[in-house]
């Protein structure tokens, strides 16, 4: 009996240390965000403990913020979308291809993490700003007489978010492409399928836990981003991470920033929860296998 206890017991020691540094590094700083919540930022600019609702009160009864969870989720969706049928076509590519020098491509695809993030981000400044290239090549042409305004809108921030997330989308696509069995194509060939008709029938079906993989980890990358926003964006173009980072930098306003991050993090969970339900988070982990 006591064996068979020691088998038993003998994963969550070896998980421990594992455990251990996950609950200091993320339980414990979750569990003080969701206390400091409920604290209240005095006219003073001190901040008081206690239980107070003032926060909680001020999101729910603002309809500002409202708009912009809900502008960021759209957002965040677009952009997943896109990712997902932009993804795609080089992910095949680099699954199927013969080349010999196939980690080459995927070197290439790891080199924009060889960047910073911010520095990406900011390289679209020089290429869409007023003084940038494409105004630059527009007007060397003469297809415009004046730079046009081409940054600071909602189609930059999701150009940007793509260019973030897109190398995500492609890892996660082609791990599930790789491990798709060429004989069930060649099988679906030899019973009269045209090439296009076994990758609808064999090889998409099989590559959704990829794609499915990817979309959630864009959605989530993408609608926690403030980044992009900040500096591919106009005033009216603030995502819900904006508004965190506001309340804590400029405004000093900690309890509130702290409420903001929680009300993201519940909705982005619940997302995952019901995203992990419906795909069934089995067939996503096969992605990975």
């Amino acid at each position: 009996m006591s064996s068979l206890a020691e088998t038993k017991a003998r994963p969550w020691l070896l998980l421990s240390p594992a455990l251990g540094t996950l609950s200091f590094l993320l339980l414990a700083p979750l569990c003080f965000i969701v206390v400091y919540s409920f604290w209240l930022r005095t006219a003073t600019g001190a901040d008081t403990g206690g239980f107070h609702l003032d926060n909680w009160a001020e999101f729910f009864s603002d309809v500002f913020y409202h708009d912009i969870l809900f502008y960021t989720v759209r957002i965040a969706l677009m952009t997943t979308v896109i990712c997902a049928v932009v993804g795609y076509i080089p992910a095949y590519f680099i699954a199927n291809t013969r080349m010999k020098n196939k980690g080459l491509l995927l070197m290439l695809l790891m080199l924009p993490f060889w960047i910073s993030y911010i520095i990406r981000t900011l390289s679209w400044i020089n290429i869409l700003g007023t003084s940038g290239a494409v105004n630059a090549l527009l007007q060397w042409a003469g297809l415009t007489g004046e730079p046009l305004q081409l940054l600071y809108n909602e189609a930059t921030v999701i150009l940007g978010l793509v260019h973030y997330l897109l190398p995500f989308m492609i890892l996660n696509v082609y791990v599930s492409l790789v491990g798709i069995d060429g004989n069930l194509v060649s099988a679906a060939r030899t019973l009269g399928a045209t090439p296009f008709g076994a990758f609808l029938k064999v090889t998409l079906p099989l590559s959704l836990p990829g794609l499915a993989a990817g979309s959630l980890l864009c959605f989530v990358l993408g609608a926690g981003t403030y980044i992009t926003p900040l500096i591919l964006g106009g005033p009216t173009n603030a995502m819900f991470a904006n508004l965190i980072f506001e309340a804590i930098i400029i405004q000093l306003n900690w309890p509130l920033g702290a409420a903001l991050s929680i009300v993201l993090l519940v909705v982005l969970g619940t997302v995952v929860t019901v995203y992990g339900r419906l795909m069934g988070l089995n067939q996503l982990s096969k992605s990975f296998g």
